[in-house]
């Protein structure tokens, strides 16, 4: 077995096998109509039949709530748990996980006091000076009751509810525990990796069990436990239509890839953390979240675009930032590598938040993943860089005799042609040559490009096979092959070529520069060789 030298030797000929899963989610769980002062004014007057516009009398909701969750614990003796101050909840789950032997229950009741948004009445005067009540929409350091549970599907969660109206929760689940459970159900032999699997026997049954998991078996898991444990609402109020909706607050996607063994996963992370410190930067960020970035104008994106390199003993990970979006690589356990992608506001992305979104914000985290590992493939293999190279730069002859020329480096119209196909990598229906031509006019400044100048690029690129024409329509659509080749020369031109050129030619530079005093040092080594080989002449 040969020792991996590069990146894509440990991604091609090193990985046993890989697993794309949903990894943690964390979900808001609310009644919609809840959610606004208006929304309560009419809870309060049509539902309790109350004429006020006070939150007072839902203070005896509270209490029966509060109430009917101690009696709980206690009639089903469940542990209750005051948490402390700065005490970490994970480790007291895994103190009552290890002594648990049931499939399923409840492993105990915590109960923390936390900031959140709660209503309130407020007095407020009119302009004859009589008070009347008004509710706003504020916060509170109110009760949350945390209820740890392990599920026979789902292996641990929580549920914490806040004991105020309007009662929202959140509850946090692990896709990766749901995927063991059903793999082991499906006779699957696998050895779990903590948060993952180690070995399997079946890599296409387990990845196919993975994405099975979606909005309709997380809603049943939540349906499941508010008909199990103490429930705010009353059954009228839920045949009235107030009943718990579910929405993303956040949610991990991963990708394992088993190593053979662990140094292939050092060597991969010695070549990544020297090469990929820019990777958070803006034109790269483009190219692994496939979106356009705007760093000026009137509505720049948002958001710190920075590489982080995190070390935990001697264990390195890379962090990737964008917005509130997040990349972690890290070499798990000395046996894996894992890639997850943590979107913590699917808005990022133009996505809503409601659960049913949930398979969109998966294609992004994954292909998220598979974009990273791509830019870290092609970055490091300096053959397959080389064929890229070629295979774009030199013409091409067609079976009929025609030469197509190729988009040489240091063309300008070239560059611009795929710098302008980066942009359009992010249209989901593809682009028009109308749509080519403005872009491209702008990148060159030009006034205007005629139709028939952008159907000649149009040939060239497909010739070369960066783009593809969709089936039945005049539009065309960036291929994976284009994405990556506009990427690397993209890259060698903007961030190699022109710099050090500028570096050398420039007549009277501001500062030293470390490649002009080595061409200096380089080009007088070479004249002392010539002067003493004329002089051994």
């Amino acid at each position: 077995m040969t020792v991996a030298r590069s990146v894509a030797d440990v991604l091609t000929d090193h990985v046993m096998f890989e697993v794309e899963c949903i990894d943690r989610m964390y979900c808001n769980v609310y009644v919609p109509q809840l959610q606004h002062a208006g929304g309560l004014l009419g809870y309060i007057q049509r539902q309790l039949g109350l004429p006020i516009a006070s939150t007072a009398p839902l203070g005896k909701i509270t209490d029966a709530f509060s109430a009917a969750m101690h009696r709980f614990a206690r009639d089903q003796q469940v542990p209750w748990v005051d948490f402390a101050k700065g005490q970490r909840k994970d480790d007291v789950m895994h103190e009552h996980l290890a002594r648990f032997t049931a499939e399923e229950g409840v492993l105990f009741i915590g109960r923390a006091q936390e900031k959140t948004s709660v209503f309130r009445t407020e007095r407020r005067r009119d302009t004859r000076g009589d008070s009347y009540p008004w509710i706003v929409k504020t916060t509170g350091v109110v009760n949350q009751f945390y209820v740890y549970a392990v599920d026979a599907h789902f292996g641990p969660f929580f549920l914490k509810f806040c004991s105020y109206f309007p009662y929202n929760a959140k509850l946090c689940i692990n896709g990766h525990e749901w995927a063991k459970r059903q793999a082991a159900n499906a006779g699957v032999g696998h050895t779990a990796l903590d948060n993952g699997f180690a070995t399997c026997d079946d890599p296409a049954a387990v990845q196919a069990i993975c994405d099975r998991l979606g909005p309709e078996q997380i809603d049943a898991l939540l349906r499941k436990w508010l008909a199990i444990l103490p429930h705010p609402f009353t059954a009228a109020d839920r045949q009235a239509g107030y009943r718990y909706d579910i929405s993303v607050l956040q949610a991990e996607f991963s990708l394992t890839q088993v190593l053979d063994r662990p140094i292939s996963g050092r060597v991969f992370f010695e070549h990544v953390i020297r090469d990929n410190l820019d990777a958070g930067r803006p034109d790269q960020i483009s190219l692994i979240f496939d979106r356009a970035l705007r760093r000026t104008g009137p509505r720049p994106t948002p958001g710190r675009f920075r590489t982080r390199v995190i070390t935990e003993g001697v264990t390195p990970s890379l962090h990737i930032d964008y917005k509130h979006t997040t990349i972690k690589q890290y070499h798990k356990e000395g046996r894996a590598l894992r890639t997850e992608t943590t979107i913590n506001n699917p808005d990022d992305f133009g996505i809503r938040k409601r659960l049913t979104n949930l398979p969109a914000l998966r294609e992004i985290g994954v292909s998220a993943n598979r974009r990273l590992l791509g830019v870290q493939r092609l970055s490091h293999n300096p053959i397959r860089a080389a064929e890229a190279f070629t295979a774009v730069h030199d013409p091409i002859t067609t079976d009929t005799g025609h030469r197509i020329a190729g988009l040489r480096l240091g063309d300008r119209r070239a560059h611009a042609l795929l710098q302008a196909l980066l942009v359009f990598r992010l249209l989901p229906n593809g682009f028009a040559n109308r749509d080519l031509r403005r872009l491209l006019a702008e990148l060159l400044g030009a006034h205007s490009i005629t139709a028939g100048q952008m159907s000649y690029d149009l040939r060239r690129l497909r010739a070369h096979g960066l783009i593809t024409r969709i089936p039945r329509s005049h539009r065309y659509r960036l291929t994976d092959t284009g994405l990556h080749h506009a990427m690397l020369i993209s890259h060698v031109h903007t961030r190699l070529l022109l710099p050090g050129l500028a570096q050398l030619t420039d007549p009277d530079p501001p500062a030293p520069s470390t490649l002009r005093t080595a061409a200096r040092n380089y080009r007088r080594a070479l004249d002392q060789l010539t002067e003493e080989a004329g002089l051994a002449a």
